[in-house]
This record gives C-alpha cells, sequence and structure tokens, in this order.
C-alpha cells in the first residue's frame, strides 16, 4: 500500500520546482541584464561599428547555447547537474565582474578594456554552457512517470522566474546602467554598475542553490536528483530503458570528421564566420552522434527525432525575436519616440515590456493549458510551438506596417513596440516553455542533459542568425541627421545619385555610418519596412510548414502529447 501511495501522483508542484524557480531567476537577472547594456556599451565605450555589434551580439548568444553541449555531456557523463550549476553559476559571476571592470577602465585604456571584455564573455559563454541544460534537465527530473502530464504546466512556471528575472534585470540594470542627462547626452561610465548589478544577481543565484538543493532538490522517495552520474540508481530511469549510453569509438571518429567536414562547408562553400561555421556543424555533428548510440530502441529514436525537428523550426523563432537586444534596441534609441505615460523610457529598457508580459502572462497560460487538458482538447506541443511562430510573424506584420512611412525623420511611437513585445510574449509562451517541457517527455534520461544541449543549440543556431539578420539593418533617421551636419547627404549617397568623395567616405566610416544599403539573400533592405517583412516571411513559412507536420509528429512521439 505505501508503494502504491509513493507512486501516486501528486497534488501540486514538488517544492524543488521553486528552488530552481529562484535559482533561475537569478541567472536570468544576470544575463538579461546584462543583455540589455551589452550592446549600447559596446558602441559608445568601446566605439565599435552597430552592424559590427550585431554580429559580436548574435555570435556571444549563439556561443552560449553552443556550449550547453559540452555542459550537458559532462553532467551525463561525469560531473552530474548539481556540480555543473555551481560551477556555471560561479563562473558567470566572474565574468560579469570582468564586464564591470572593462566599463571602468575604458577610459584609460580602451585596448585593455577591449581585451577584457572578449575574456568576461568568454567565460560568460562557458559559464552560461554549464548552467543552462541541467537546471532544466533537473525541472524535468522532479516528476516521475506518473506526473509527466505536468510538465507544460511546471516549465510554464519554470519559465515565469525565468522571466520575472529578466525583467528585474531589464529593470534594474539599465536604471544604473544606462543614464543620460537633461540634454540626452549619455553617460557612457554608467555601464559599469549595471554589470556589477548582474553579477550580484548571479552571486545570490548560486548560493540559493548551493544552500536548498539538498533539502528540496529529490524525489518524491527522498533521493537527491542531479548528483553523479555514477550514483544513480535502477529507480531513477523507466523500466526497460538502458542507464548507459553507447557510443562506439568509430562513431566518435566519425563524428569528428562529420564535424570537420561540415565546418568547411559553412566557412568555406557557404562563407560564414568561424563562430557560426561552428554553432552549426556541431549542431548537425552531435544530433548525428546520439542517433548513433546502439541502445536506442525504434521509439526513443522517434522521439529523439521529433526533438531534432521541432529544434530545426525553433531556430527561426529565436533569430527573429532576439532582435530585441540588437537592431530592436538600435530603433528604440535612434528612430522611437518613447515618451510613454509622461516617462521618456531608457532605449535599453524598452525590451523589458516582454518579461512584464511573461510574468503578467505566464499563469493564464499555464491555466489555460490546465483547463484544456483535463477536458481532452489540449493540443499536442508541436502544434502549440506552430501558433508561437505565427504569432512572431504577426507581431512583425503589424510593426511592418507603422514604420512604412517614416522615412529618414519620423518618430515610430514606443506604443508600437509595446504591442510588438506583448504579441511575441504570447508567442514565447508557445513555443519555449513547451520546448523545454517536450524535450523533458521525449528525452531518455541517460542522454537528458545532452539532448536539452541540442534544443539549446537550435537557440544557438537562432541567435547567430540573429546577428546575421541584425546586421542588415538599414540607415536609421539618427544617421542621416549626423550625416547632414557632416554636410553630406546620405540619401544621395546610399540612392547612388551624387559619388561621395573618398574624404566623405571615411568621414562616414569614421562616424560609423554605411554609405551602402545593406543586403539579404541578394534583397537589398531600404527601409525598416524591408526589414521587419524578412521576419514575417520567415516566421510565416516555418509556422505553416510546422503545423502540415504535426499529424507525422503525433505518430512519432508514441503517445507523449
Amino acid at each position: 500500500m505505501s508503494e502504491l501511495n509513493m507512486q501516486a501522483p501528486r497534488k501540486g508542484h514538488p517544492k524543488g520546482l521553486w528552488v530552481l524557480f529562484g535559482t533561475e531567476m537569478w541567472e536570468r537577472f544576470n544575463f538579461y541584464g546584462m543583455r540589455a547594456l551589452l550592446a549600447l556599451f559596446l558602441v559608445n565605450s568601446l566605439m565599435m561599428k552597430e552592424a559590427n555589434v550585431s554580429i559580436i551580439y548574435g555570435a556571444f548568444l549563439g556561443l552560449c547555447y553552443l556550449t550547453p553541449m559540452l555542459g550537458g555531456f559532462i553532467a551525463d557523463k561525469y560531473l552530474g547537474n548539481r556540480n555543473c550549476i555551481l560551477m556555471g553559476g560561479s563562473m558567470m559571476a566572474i565574468g560579469q565582474l570582468l564586464l564591470f571592470t572593462s566599463a571602468s577602465i575604458f577610459g584609460t585604456s580602451l585596448p585593455t578594456a577591449t581585451t577584457i571584455m572578449w575574456v568576461a564573455l568568454g567565460i560568460l559563454i562557458f559559464g552560461n554552457g554549464f548552467f543552462k541544460p541541467n537546471i532544466s534537465s533537473m525541472v524535468g527530473s522532479l516528476y516521475p512517470k506518473q506526473e509527466k502530464s505536468k510538465l507544460d504546466t511546471a516549465f510554464t512556471i519554470f519559465y515565469m522566474g525565468i522571466n520575472l528575472g529578466a525583467l528585474m534585470g531589464q529593470f534594474i540594470c539599465p536604471i544604473i546602467g544606462d543614464v543620460k542627462d537633461a540634454n540626452g547626452v549619455r553617460d557612457i561610465h554608467a555601464f559599469k554598475w549595471g554589470f556589477l548589478a548582474a553579477g550580484i544577481a548571479m552571486t545570490l543565484g548560486t548560493l540559493v542553490f548551493l544552500f536548498l538543493k539538498n533539502k528540496y532538490v529529490r524525489t518524491p522517495e527522498g533521493r537527491p536528483i542531479g548528483g553523479l552520474p555514477s550514483k544513480r540508481e535502477a529507480a531513477d530511469y523507466e523500466e526497460g530503458e538502458a542507464q548507459q549510453a553507447h557510443f562506439t569509438s568509430r562513431a566518435i571518429a566519425f563524428a569528428f570528421v562529420t564535424l570537420a567536414a561540415l565546418f568547411c562547408v559553412f566557412y568555406f562553400g557557404i562563407g560564414l564566420n568561424l563562430i557560426y561555421s561552428f554553432i552549426y556543424s556541431s549542431g548537425l555533428t552531435l544530433a548525428g552522434l546520439i542517433l548513433s548510440d546502439k541502445s536506442l530502441t525504434k521509439v526513443e529514436t522517434q522521439r529523439v527525432l521529433v526533438i531534432y525537428i521541432v529544434s530545426f523550426f525553433v531556430i527561426f523563432f529565436w533569430a527573429a525575436f532576439e532582435q530585441a537586444g540588437s537592431s530592436l534596441t538600435f530603433i528604440a534609441d535612434n528612430q522611437t519616440d518613447r515618451h510613454f505615460l509622461g516617462w521618456l523610457i531608457p532605449p535599453s529598457m524598452v525590451q523589458i515590456f516582454n518579461g512584464i508580459f511573461v510574468v503578467t502572462l505566464a499563469v493564464p497560460f499555464s491555466m489555460f493549458w490546465d483547463y484544456l487538458r483535463k477536458r481532452g482538447k489540449e493540443p499536442i506541443s508541436p502544434v502549440k510551438q506552430a501558433f508561437g511562430l505565427a504569432l512572431m510573424a504577426l507581431g512583425y506584420f503589424i510593426i511592418s506596417h507603422n514604420v512604412k512611412d517614416l522615412g529618414n525623420s519620423g518618430l515610430l511611437a514606443v506604443k508600437w513596440l509595446i504591442l510588438l513585445y506583448m504579441i511575441h510574449t504570447c508567442g514565447e509562451l508557445c513555443l519555449s516553455p513547451i520546448g523545454l517541457s517536450l524535450v523533458g517527455k521525449l528525452a531518455p534520461k541517460r542522454f537528458a542533459s545532452l539532448l536539452y544541449g541540442v534544443f539549446f543549440l537550435s537557440n544557438a543556431s537562432g541567435y547567430a542568425l540573429a546577428g546575421t539578420l541584425g546586421s542588415i539593418l538599414p540607415p536609421t533617421g539618427d544617421k542621416f541627421e549626423k550625416a547632414s551636419k557632416l554636410g553630406i547627404d546620405l540619401q544621395a549617397v546610399l540612392n547612388k545619385t551624387i559619388t561621395p568623395t573618398a574624404e566623405q567616405l571615411k568621414i562616414l566610416k569614421d562616424n560609423l555610418i554605411s554609405s551602402e544599403y545593406p543586403k539579404f539573400v541578394g534583397f537589398t533592405i531600404h527601409n525598416l519596412y524591408e526589414f521587419f517583412t524578412v521576419f514575417v516571411v520567415l516566421c510565416g513559412v516555418a509556422s505553416i510548414v510546422l503545423f502540415m507536420l504535426t499529424p507525422k509528429l503525433k505518430k512519432m512521439m508514441h503517445g507523449v502529447r
């Protein structure tokens, strides 16, 4: 009788969910607070060009979600989730303190500050890699097989923690780090305080996990979750499930050869940069390596393939969504009337509305999924994610028509950016927590953290694509105004109705103003309307294709919703 009671589904959610909620909340404060300031810091303090910053920003985010592959592998094979979370949290706190140092000394030594910035970003990338897949894997491990139906709701609650932290970070870090005086002149020395606040938040998150994990992050039977792989028990696995992966030496050698070949294709054949080439080739290689494991059953193989297929479509979502930290921030800074309810919103803080809407809407979304599930009408996860992509396309469709007639001097009303973030947040809640939940439901336990790493590789690929797409942002109104003050008709230069002199081209270059319109797959992007239309098409087509694939995906999931 006692065994039956232990296996009966619990009411509500385990207390360990709230420990992981709090840990992730402070980590996201750290990450999103830094993210809100990073692009502006690179442009205004380290004197980098906006197009280059978009590439750097995309590469940084891409690598942050590439390293979870490494962190997931090390956790599954050697260190366990707990140790990797503590290691990752400590590294990210150190990375933020190095950014604080860079932002403190750039005025006296720009080369040294730039070098420290690169080191800081590198430490943050690896810290995130150890942290990100393992905390998500532990959320899934809190729920035994008979409670897996709760995972969509659990991850939506967990996702609210993510965005509560993001909301606080996007509010506090810009308030103290993105400061302008009454004349609109930015204090380029204030960025350091935002990075310091991010570092303090990461330290708090690491301490929360350190002191509460042993008491609360446990199975219903009381066994600790996320310990060393060598100490796992048979009870931690489903009946008949293999407990160890079996990669042959031949498979591993073939994976390295494949990685090198794909890298050459992306780098030399397609012309992507080193980082983007490595991100894309790593994702494809890891996906193939997992499928080569001889212990996979036919059902497990098909479920893993569902994760891969969904992950591919997630790329397009994040490529559009992550314009928030680059192109949308530049538009908010340079061509937006940011007055809202009597308050002039700092440009780096406009993206805070995403966090506000997630925190506001996460619980209603969670209740809505519960309501549909109880009535047998809940759509399967890929359908929810197709809706998420459709909402992303809708948000960009609306804003594209509101920038259509701005010209070079008009200002976009900030309410349209707020509406964009609201629609995109609804799409995010249909896609991101649902994707995390889907991996938790479908992944064999011996691959759990590694498959979260694969899922985050889709984020990495999306962020890399976001950097590429962000770099095709056409000149905003401030560039035309600045060029005019320098005695150059930028519109005529761009339209090639005049031929600029070598001196004029140098002046434009020195002032970080492009003398040509950007191009994308053979198309010239002349204005913001055409720029936003790119995202409407990408996400709209991806949504339709994913929705059409859902009947096949449902069969491959073998009963998992």
